[in-house]
């Protein structure tokens, strides 16, 4: 049997490609070999990145050349009671993250959050968009196109949904910028994040705009969709999922556990979430959203580049008049977090045990349910972060917190 140092040194004589082992041997030998190699070249030790947990053929879909796995640390974060419109009942939210701290502050408002009775949660937009762009030779065409396209939605999504047994087609949104025309198509991709569902099922389409008018495709993704990037396209359309939480605190809970007033926290929001964020021309009018969502991503196997998109959030507190002290009400709305409980990185063994923490793991009945309990969940998760966050600042707690726990 061809060795793992036998292999390692036929790529480094060049008789082999160092993604061509697995056609040669098992994974977890051409994994053992990469790491050689690069051990060899590099004076690097291996060791711990090459003590995985899991058979390196599970990680062919999600990775090339692997020659191990890298180890966040995760946590957990929880109890709380969570009312959606998926999810239901008491949930923990496990999150991945080097940044010390962080899941003491979330804790500490998931504890507030739940003091008051539990946040309610709704996933009130569903899309997963694609949106290529088609050149014509001027306005005219764009036009003729754009027509065509509005009064022949069904056809492209005959056309779409016949390359998916789960996406369904919810719409198309022209744009048109000179010669160059983008057709946004949105899906429902149920319960998988649907990046490649969509992508597949809009190339299929493409070929129809094609074939019945004067368009010519340039690019599948135009950047209008728009993936991995920020934009306010996704602020105000949605992508993925649109998901609120909110929670009302009474005062007294406020100040007991977060050592501060509903006041002190709502004007610390408006002049720091709403007006600096508007100042510095900010897409996200939050605290830290991205530490929330970008944690339970890595947890939950969701692509860690649409934190980006995930991070589109606004945050919003006020004062609600009751008895003295008054009530906290607290809302965060994540415009676009697209997440999924099935494909991708969800099915490694170490994200798929996060889902089933949370109870979402694979498919949901009715489709789509598990997605949407997850991203009620997330969303409830970084409504605490923001609470917490904007407490200490208020409270002036922010760097002697830090100091405390050793950071």
């Amino acid at each position: 049997m061809t060795s793992a140092e036998d292999l390692a040194d036929r790529v480094r004589e060049g008789e082999l490609r160092i993604h061509e082992l697995e056609e040669h041997v098992d994974h977890d030998t051409a994994a053992a070999a990469r790491r050689l190699l690069v051990e060899r070249e590099t004076g690097a030790d291996l060791e711990t990145i090459g003590d995985y947990a899991f058979p390196a053929e599970r990680a062919e879909p999600n990775v090339e050349n692997m020659i191990g796995a890298a180890q966040v640390p995760l946590g957990v974060v929880g109890p709380v009671a969570v009312s959606g419109g998926a999810a239901d009942g008491e949930h923990y939210l496990p999150l991945a993250t080097t940044e010390g701290a962080l899941l003491a502050s979330v804790n500490r408002g998931l504890s507030v959050i739940d003091a008051a009775g539990g946040a309610d949660a709704r996933v009130t937009k569903t899309g997963m968009t694609r949106a290529p762009v088609f050149r014509v030779d001027g306005v005219v065409e764009a036009a003729e196109t754009v027509e065509w396209v509005g009064e022949n939605v069904d056809a492209l999504a005959e056309a779409a949904e016949s390359t998916t047994s789960h996406g369904e087609l919810l719409g198309v949104e022209p744009y048109v910028v000179g010669d160059a025309v983008y057709l946004r198509f949105a899906y429902d991709t149920k319960d998988a994040m649907g990046m490649n569902m969509a992508t597949i099922a809009t190339g299929e389409a493409c070929s129809v705009v094609e074939r019945e008018t004067p368009a010519s495709l340039v690019a599948l993704s135009g950047n209008l969709c728009s993936d991995k990037k920020p934009a306010a396209v996704n602020a105000v359309e949605g992508r993925g999922r649109s998901v609120t939480a909110d929670v009302v605190i009474p005062g007294e809970i406020v100040e007991k556990r977060l050592h501060t007033t509903p006041e002190a926290i709502a004007e610390a929001n408006t002049r720091k979430n709403l007006i600096g964020s508007a100042k510095a021309g900010s897409l996200g009018f939050n605290a830290h959203a991205a530490n929330v969502v970008g944690a339970a991503f890595l947890a939950t196997g969701q692509d860690e580049a649409q934190v980006v998109e995930g991070a589109n959030a606004i945050t919003t507190m006020d004062v609600r008049d009751s008895d003295d002290p008054s009530d906290l009400y607290a809302s965060i709305s994540l415009a676009s977090l697209e997440v999924g409980t099935v494909g991708g990185g969800t099915k490694l063994p170490t994200q798929a045990e996060a889902l089933e923490i949370l109870g979402v793991r694979g498919g949901g009945d009715p489709p789509g349910s598990n997605a949407d309990a997850l991203a009620e969940i997330v969303a409830v998760g970084a409504l605490a972060g923001e609470l917490s966050l904007l407490a200490a600042l208020a409270s002036r707690h922010l760097a002697s917190a830090h100091e405390d726990l050793g950071r």
